[in-house]
């Protein structure tokens, strides 16, 4: 069942990177990065500040921080441990597939789709009461993965073990905010 499992992740993946065209990398080169969702970052922690009292919001946000850190290190101790590689580094694969990046590290599972979807899960259950079109802000980590695929350095099911692993890792530390912070600061 495994084999089969896996060699669905390699054809869907083969499927979706070669959905991708060259007059398109340089738009998912930029979306996998950091750097341009930083409005997106800033417009979030003003939201914060406006929806919460001070010592609250920065409770939060010191709160979303470790939350970022837990997941980064338990993303990359797995990734040690399972030692996936890369679809870009699959001798089989670089025949058959579009590469636009070429990172040597391990996949399983994706940082990317981990922190990503973890911040934008804390962020949502934090603010969902506030702003009820919170929820678009999963445009980012959605796109986020998506470029994974098309840069040629992820296979799906990478992507959808981090989305899953990030957003219980919110609902983690949401809980222990709401039931062992929370209290202390009212």
């Amino acid at each position: 069942m495994l084999d089969s499992i896996l060699q669905w992740d390699r054809d869907a993946f083969i499927y979706l990177n070669n959905l991708g065209e060259q007059p398109y990398d340089f738009f998912w080169s930029t979306v996998t990065k950091y750097p341009p969702w930083i409005p997106l970052f800033l417009g979030i922690l003003i939201l914060f500040f406006i929806k919460y009292p001070k010592r609250e919001a920065l409770t939060l946000i010191v709160t979303l921080l470790v939350m970022v850190f837990f997941v980064e290190t338990l993303t990359n101790l797995v990734k040690q441990i399972v030692a996936r590689p890369r679809p870009n580094n699959d001798e089989d694969l670089k025949m058959m597939i579009r590469i636009v990046k070429n990172p040597s590290s391990y996949s399983f599972f994706s940082a990317h789709a981990a922190i990503s979807f973890s911040i934008m899960t804390f962020v949502t259950f934090c603010l969902r009461k506030y702003v009820s079109w919170v929820v678009l802000g999963f445009i980012w980590p959605v796109l986020f993965i998506m470029s994974r695929i098309y840069l040629g350095v992820h296979y799906p099911l990478d992507l959808l073990a981090g989305a899953l692993f990030g957003a219980l890792s919110a609902y983690f530390f949401f809980r222990i905010y709401h039931k062992l912070i929370s209290p202390y600061l009212k």
